[in-house]
């Protein structure tokens, strides 16, 4: 539908639903999910609490809504990183380091993506509405990524296609992770010096694919 036949209301509704949007990333960057709440997003733009709950029946309505956007940003970008034009290996590893980077951006964001994931969210009768999702696509983009590298030789042909982009998956999930609950990592207190924040998820990234690859630890 163009701007042209949008009709006033519509576009109303859609400004005031963009400014609630707006405002519960600026509570929701700064201070997590904790600090998010309808009273707090109304005090923010200067509407009443039920004025909100006309456009989004909870804060778990908008907390979902933020997640899948911030997904839909992640998975923009790994996209933009696999569609460059260089070699295999260089895509593995730009796209590995690049999901931990675009989750560090916002690290509540990130955080709260995986909280509250409930057993029956990922039943089998849900995984096409998990696919259909931007974090399911995200895997979709992993999973064929691994896939290429099986297939074209650069990975070990025994491996399994998805446990592989699950283990991977966990391995730079368990960075952003840490990073987001660190912000100083790998620099802490107990453990000082060594490699700067950018080496070190480059140096995460090398490693999970030099796991993967075909020659990995073979001596020449």
């Amino acid at each position: 539908m163009q701007d042209s036949e949008i009709s006033p209301a519509e576009r109303r509704r859609l400004r005031v639903r963009g400014a609630i949007l707006d405002a519960a990333e600026k509570v929701f960057a700064e201070e997590g999910e904790a600090g998010l709440s309808i009273r707090r997003i109304a005090d923010e733009i200067d509407y009443s609490p039920a004025a909100i709950y006309k456009y989004f029946s909870s804060k778990d309505d908008l907390v979902d809504v933020l997640k899948e956007s911030f997904f839909g940003r992640l998975l923009g970008t790994v996209h933009e990183i696999i569609d460059r034009r260089e070699p295999f290996s260089a895509r593995a590893r730009r796209c590995m380091a690049g999901y931990v980077r675009i989750a560090i951006e916002k690290p509540h964001h990130y955080v709260a993506a995986f909280t509250g994931v409930r057993a029956d969210d990922e039943a089998p009768s849900d995984a096409q509405a998990f696919d259909d999702t931007n974090k399911g696509r995200a895997f979709s983009v992993l999973t064929d990524m691994v896939s290429e590298g099986i297939e074209g030789g650069h990975f070990r042909p025994e491996l399994d296609t998805v446990n592989t982009a699950k283990s991977v998956w966990a391995s730079i999930h368990g960075l952003a992770m840490m990073i987001a609950h660190l912000p100083d990592f790998p620099a802490t207190a107990s453990m000082p010096g060594g490699m700067s924040q950018a080496e070190f998820i480059d140096f995460h990234a090398d490693l999970i694919v030099r796991s993967l690859e075909k020659q990995s630890g073979v001596a020449a």
